[in-house]
């Protein structure tokens, strides 16, 4: 009997070694419960009543997915940009200039284009919104061009597009403050019940799209295989050049939806400094979840999760008051980890 149970702690243990070294996901889902536990007794339960505290529990996890929302869908595009061997350090000066692009459009000031035409309310918001995403979409496109037509490294491209982006904006936006309708600020803060949930539903249906995405189609195989090995992609007829363009417009169309996020949730941006950090977030976020950054290897789902250990990780160090500082330290820790099991799984 005593063997029967050694045997099976030590199937048990042999077992989860090998889920946790072979399955990212696994790994990566068992990381981010412990952290759930961790921040669950660290709030407490000094409460009058199960009611109060499972309130005041949702409440806190409400307010750390909405703060995290906007990075989480960069972080899904991210993703496929590192499956598919890339990386983009632009996302935070796409964000930004996009951003401003949306306050102009907006502005009900004097200085505001749609509302000199004449245009106002939601048509001024639908306008905004679809203008906002073909920037996206067109600065993404660009960065993917320069990439594969101009061959130059990602690296290199979106450090360039980087500083191009948030120089160009904050110099033509010196000295404008944009002013928000307050009806815009309805598409992040319109109450669901008693909370505020849009930029939550967001993120689970963008998640969910390129989750289908990843998983059921041409372009999503297309990618994963770029990634593993571009040349013997081309040799089996894909078309490298387009798919990796493809991926830079996905990212700078999932840029403007988190920039749209931005605005409505603030009502203003800080052209100087809104993003900063963003691309380091982002890829933590793949990373931590499995992301492989020799590219063609990664998930949606890991993202999710990766994502959500940093956002609890950054709410634990708050609790915990570790200065803001030292807590760019523990992310950067982290990150360091991840790569290297990753290089430990690849031996």
């Amino acid at each position: 009997m005593h063997n029967t149970n050694d045997n099976k702690k030590r199937n048990f243990f042999g077992w989860f070694s090998h889920r946790w070294t072979a399955d990212p996901l696994f790994s990566t889902a068992i990381a981010l419960l412990i952290l759930i536990v961790l921040q669950t007794l660290v709030l407490g339960f000094n409460y009058d009543a199960f009611g109060s505290w499972f309130n005041s529990w949702i409440n806190n996890w409400i307010n750390i997915l909405r703060n995290n929302a906007g990075i989480g869908i960069v972080a899904l595009g991210m993703t496929f940009v590192i499956i598919s061997g890339g990386i983009d350090l632009a996302v935070g000066s796409t964000l930004v200039t996009v951003g401003a692009a949306i306050m102009m459009l907006i502005d009900n000031g004097p200085k505001g284009i749609l509302s000199n035409m004449g245009i106002t309310g939601t048509s001024a918001f639908a306008i905004a919104i679809i203008i906002a995403i073909i920037l996206g979409y067109l600065l993404g496109t660009g960065i993917g061009l320069l990439i594969t037509k101009g061959k130059i490294p990602p690296f290199i491209a979106t450090l360039g597009a980087m500083k191009i982006f948030r120089s160009l904006t904050q110099h033509f936006m010196q000295g404008y403050n944009p002013k928000v309708p307050k009806e815009f600020l309805k598409i992040s803060n319109l109450k669901i019940g008693n909370y505020m949930l849009m930029p939550i539903i967001y993120w689970a249906i963008i998640a969910a799209i390129l989750y289908y995405i990843s998983k059921r189609t041409v372009f999503g195989r297309q990618v994963i295989a770029v990634g593993s090995n571009e040349k013997a992609a081309k040799l089996s007829g894909v078309n490298v050049e387009k798919v990796k363009t493809r991926v830079y417009s996905l990212m700078g169309i999932l840029v403007s939806i988190a920039a749209i996020i931005h605005v409505s949730r603030i009502g203003s941006m800080d052209f100087a400094n809104a993003g900063s950090g963003m691309e380091m977030d982002a890829i933590a976020a793949a990373v931590i979840g499995g992301t492989s950054m020799s590219g063609g290897r990664g998930t949606i789902m890991g993202t999710v999760f990766g994502m959500l250990i940093i956002a609890v990780m950054n709410n634990l160090l708050n609790l915990f008051g570790v200065p803001p500082f030292l807590r760019e330290a523990f992310k950067g820790l982290i990150v360091v980890l991840a790569v290297l099991l990753q290089r430990k799984e690849e031996a």
